[in-house]
């Protein structure tokens, strides 16, 4: 007891006090670039697993640009602005992003991140509907990733939300499936289009029996809700060959490619105009 009453006196540790400093600085940073726009897309492919060299689509990860030109990844602020108006300022910002490279890019088909929050967010649904008013065939093309996690906080809401916008062709992936959260009976009201299995059960599943058993568990929900699956965090030739074994659809991590803000597309249309 005489301890806990030191602590108590004592106030926040040093290291409490440099991780609450380090929040509040890239809140800061954050914030200022979704009031300026400087957000970016970084593209990372998403293979077929039986015919690994082609790319079945992408998924369009948010950055943010601080006031150096450096690129911050969404993992180093994302739970920081979850619940924030920024948050859902940001899903508009990288819904907006998106559907300007579909629209510019026919060939290809895109995922978005987005938060359960965001779904019934007015500003976000008027940049749907301008996106999909320009490019009619963006709907088709247009993946919406919402987490396990995010889901479950507002589960009516976004049960209801995939309806309607199913309707119009775009597609749902229930992303980091299996991180703990999902009551298993929401799956039939759901209704995802794709399930993407969490990367704790991929990272060296080829050496992993028990995780080569939860995989298979988990294609056979998939597989009963007639679900596409989605394996990430794929980081071997071993793992893509297991993966591919074991009956997964499609496949993302390093192994096929790291995010990039250059993606391929762009790669080969800076070549067309070079020559």
């Amino acid at each position: 007891m005489p301890h806990r009453a030191v602590r108590k006196t004592l106030g926040p540790s040093p290291l409490d006090a440099a991780a609450q400093t380090r929040d509040q600085n890239i809140l800061v940073i954050v914030e200022d670039a979704i009031r300026h726009r400087e957000v970016r897309l970084a593209f990372q492919p998403v293979v077929q697993a039986q015919q690994q060299a082609h790319t079945a689509f992408y998924e369009g990860l948010i950055r943010v640009v601080d006031p150096t030109g450096r690129i911050i990844p969404a993992g180093q602020f994302i739970d920081i602005i979850e619940e924030r108006e920024s948050g859902r300022l940001l899903d508009c910002l990288a819904l907006e992003h998106g559907l300007r490279t579909l629209a510019q890019n026919p060939g290809i088909r895109l995922a978005i991140n987005l938060s359960a929050r965001s779904i019934g967010y007015p500003k976000w649904r008027k940049v749907l509907e301008r996106g999909m008013s320009r490019d009619p065939s963006a709907a088709e093309r247009l993946i919406l990733e919402i987490t396990e996690a995010s889901t479950m906080r507002v589960p009516e809401l976004v049960v209801q939300a995939m309806r309607d916008l199913q309707r119009l062709g775009i597609s749902f992936a229930l992303d980091d499936f299996g991180a703990g959260y999902t009551a298993l009976r929401y799956l039939r009201e759901f209704q995802f289009d794709i399930l993407k299995i969490d990367g704790q059960f991929i990272r060296g599943i080829a050496t992993d029996a028990d995780n080569q058993v939860l995989t298979r568990a988990i294609l056979a929900i998939s597989q009963q809700f007639d679900m596409f699956t989605v394996a990430e965090f794929v980081e071997s030739a071993a793992d893509a060959q297991t993966l591919a074994h074991l009956g997964v659809d499609f496949l993302q991590g390093y192994y096929f490619g790291a995010p990039t803000v250059d993606p391929q597309w762009r790669t080969i249309e800076a070549s067309h105009i070079v020559h």
